[in-house]
């Protein structure tokens, strides 16, 4: 069986909204409500949905780069929220992330090497010739030249900085990187080099991925598994090939529907959802996405579903079934 890298069992993340002079809490920001996740040695997990769902919220609290409000995460079986803060500080070696935007997560002040050195500065790893070897190796890994090494930031294209970002995620050698909207920020060229060049890496170094995005065409491209999320609750998990193939889910069906095919003589069905995303403020009571669901019934806005096994590891949590 698989090893089990990252494992979220009830993950919550509520963020306080705070007012008046005494800042009193007045209300929670549910940006994530409750959710089970997990990445497997050697996988590409996708978290998708509609910008502001909590798909990133989870992957910075499955790193514990936010402390989660609720519920467990697990590094190989081993419960983060009671490790130390020297325990903590090593684990960051294993998981590292890659920003969505290219332009504001690099440094302006700092060279190329400085930025891809001050990882290693901080956890004391490759000192002397080895660091430089190292800095040259990763630059050339992501398809640069290790003389770009002494340039800054501003002298990059989005396409050439979010390699930079791919290369200093890779610095410390980490079993797991983490991809919140990797590729969102680049024009649709450079989208496919840099997905190309992630997973050649995933080869190369037998990293495990989890890639967070709103686009499903890039996440099937990428991913193993895919793990549907709307308003802090998952509605949808499973293989790329059976959600893909057989989306259980409403809102699963509408999102698939609105991916773009590249065939103008070919016609897809389009389901448009009315309305607009509630606030995570205060959710809709029932299940998450019934204000918008074009199949809702009486039970939806009245009790959470279930999430129900279709087999092969295909779950979906609605009342339609």
């Amino acid at each position: 069986m698989t090893e089990t890298l990252i494992k979220a069992e009830d993950l919550k993340v509520h963020f306080p909204i705070r007012k008046g002079l005494l800042s009193r809490v007045v209300g929670h920001v549910f940006a994530v409500d409750g959710i089970d996740l997990e990445l497997h040695k050697g996988e590409t997990l996708g978290i998708v949905g509609e910008s502001g769902c909590g798909k990133s919220t989870a992957g910075l609290a499955a790193m514990r780069l936010i402390n989660p409000t609720g519920g467990v995460v697990r590094w190989k079986g081993r419960d983060m929220g009671e490790m130390s803060p020297a325990e903590l500080r090593a684990l960051r070696k294993e998981m590292q992330l890659i920003f969505q935007d290219p332009y504001s997560s690099l440094n302006p002040r700092m060279t190329v090497d400085q930025i891809l050195a001050n990882p290693m500065n901080v956890h004391g790893m490759y000192t002397g010739r080895e660091r430089r070897d190292r800095l040259a190796f990763l630059l050339e890994t992501v398809g640069m030249s290790p003389d770009q090494g002494r340039r800054y930031p501003h002298e990059f294209s989005g396409g050439q900085r979010q390699r930079l970002g791919i290369a200093r995620a890779l610095a410390l050698d980490p079993s797991v990187i983490i991809g919140d909207e990797p590729v969102s920020a680049l024009d649709v060229s450079i989208q496919a080099q840099i997905i190309n060049l992630l997973m050649d890496l995933k080869r190369e170094f037998e990293l495990s991925l989890m890639i967070i995005s709103h686009d499903l065409a890039v996440v099937e491209y990428l991913c193993d598994r895919i793990v549907v999320m709307y308003l802090g609750k998952v509605m949808e998990k499973g293989s790329y090939a059976e959600i893909y193939a057989n989306p259980k889910h409403p809102y699963t069906q509408a999102l698939l529907s609105a991916v773009p095919v590249p065939d103008p003589r070919r016609k897809k069905q389009r389901q448009i959802l009315v309305g607009d995303v509630p606030s995570p403020i205060t959710p809709p009571s029932g299940c998450r996405f019934h204000t918008r669901c074009p199949q809702a019934m009486d039970i939806c806005s009245r009790e959470i579903p279930t999430i129900r096994d279709f087999g092969d590891g295909h779950l979906a949590a609605c009342h339609l079934y």
